[in-house]
């Protein structure tokens, strides 16, 4: 860590990119609350804090941060909204500018997800790649574990990409994370109904196979488990078992 009373000096580095307020907590010393901003061509964090009446700033290495504190966008849970709704193209401008202006600030992930969704459901995969592949240049791990993964699988089952969609499942698989596993257990329904389409075997599959497993096996991930029961319940919907997929909507609050 390097710390300097030149606060000049910091506002002129700040200036490249955007500052949010936050906290910054590292392994050494309290916590540090002022306005972070990611410094991509350095990889570290610049915090501009004030102490009693003098502003000061201090820039952490990205392996000395073990949490970011970062209040959620304003406009993040109604951008969410439009998009599980089916009105993603609405939320795009308001998804992008999160994007944008919490690059490595814990929200840029989250956003990023429902970006690439909402570009996927208005028929445009492969910008919701270069979102997703946007993210991934800054934090490898985001191809196969966290926020961004299950939308940068579906980009690539959407655009055919069978072979690179596969290598990340299995790192999911493997990754020690109950969460991720859970995720690739449902992109393997999804696959199922991508290739097959609705007819009742290969819906039987995806659900043996993907959503019923995650329903039945990882109560320990609730995000996961919502969302296989929700996509099983749609499978029952299809097959004609509306009373069985009313049980699973009921389970999935």
């Amino acid at each position: 860590m390097r710390k300097s009373l030149l606060a000049m000096a910091a506002a002129l580095i700040a200036a490249e990119t955007f500052a949010i307020q936050g906290t910054v907590y590292t392994d050494s010393g309290e916590p540090m609350t002022g306005e972070i901003t990611w410094q991509k061509r350095q990889r570290t964090y610049l915090v501009n804090y004030r102490k009693g009446k003098t502003t000061l700033n201090a820039e952490f290495r990205l392996d000395e941060v073990t949490k970011l504190d970062i209040p959620k966008p304003a406009q993040f849970d109604r951008a969410v909204e439009a998009v599980d709704k089916g009105q993603g193209a609405s939320a795009i401008k308001a998804l992008e500018q999160i994007v944008a202006d919490y690059q490595m600030l814990n929200w840029d992930k989250p956003a990023g997800r429902y970006l690439a969704l909402a570009y996927v459901s208005a028929g445009q995969p492969a910008k919701g790649l270069e979102v997703c592949e946007a993210i991934i240049r800054d934090d490898k791990t985001a191809a196969y574990s966290g926020d961004v993964a299950p939308a940068y699988w579906t980009c690539l089952m959407k655009l055919g990409r069978t072979e690179q969609l596969e290598r990340n499942l299995a790192k999911a698989a493997s990754s020690g994370s109950r969460q991720s596993s859970a995720a690739a257990l449902i992109m393997r329904g999804d696959m199922i109904v991508d290739a097959g389409g609705d007819k009742p075997d290969v819906l039987k599959q995806a659900l043996r196979d993907g959503y019923l497993r995650v329903g039945l096996m990882y109560g320990d991930c609730p995000d996961e488990k919502r969302e296989a029961l929700m996509k099983a319940a749609a499978c029952f919907d299809k097959m004609g078992q509306a009373s069985r997929a009313q049980r699973l909507r009921e389970q999935a609050q």
